[in-house]
């Protein structure tokens, strides 16, 4: 019985996956604690990134809610009628 087209037979198949299962338990938590660290740098790097961008974002919705109040004064300064000049008694 021919599983693979490289010729790898049924035995040869069934002492693969046995010795990957013997293999596991030994291969796993080494592959685990290696892995472990860098999971945890990733993720710390993700959310000092998330952490930056919410202040960057925060301090930018300021800026742009500061322009629009500057916009609406300065709307509301140009809707007034003109002060009119008061008479001076004589």
């Amino acid at each position: 019985m021919n599983l693979f087209g490289s010729g790898l037979r049924f035995g040869g198949a069934v002492a693969i996956g046995a010795a990957a299962v013997l293999l596991a338990p030994i291969v796993l938590p080494v592959i685990a604690g290696i892995l472990k660290p860098v999971a945890k740098g990733v993720i710390k790097g993700g959310l000092l990134a998330y952490e930056g961008a919410k202040v960057a974002l925060a301090e930018t919705k300021e800026t742009i809610e500061d322009i629009a109040a500057e916009a609406k004064a300065e709307i509301t300064e140009s809707q007034k009628p003109p002060a009119k000049a008061k008479k001076q008694a004589a």
